[in-house]
């Protein structure tokens, strides 16, 4: 599931929820409900994170295992 990999992202990058929220010029509590399923991400939110993170929307969705952007497609 795609939650897991938004909050392992986000550990992986030693950031708390509160700073990703800022990046995202949201609330903390609002990425919180992102994180625990409570909310489905907006596309928007999706493609920044996967920017801020350097992955894929895939990686972040669990279409794919390969973390790794396809620089031809960038």
């Amino acid at each position: 599931m795609y939650l897991k990999k938004l909050k392992d992202l986000r550990i992986d990058n030693d950031l708390y929820q509160k700073e990703v929220a800022s990046m995202l010029n949201i609330t903390r509590q609002q990425y919180g409900l992102y994180e625990s399923g409570k909310r489905d991400i907006p596309i928007d939110l999706l493609i920044k994170l996967a920017n801020f993170y350097n992955v894929s929307t895939d990686y972040i969705l669990n279409r794919t295992k390969k973390k790794e952007l396809n620089k031809q497609n960038v």
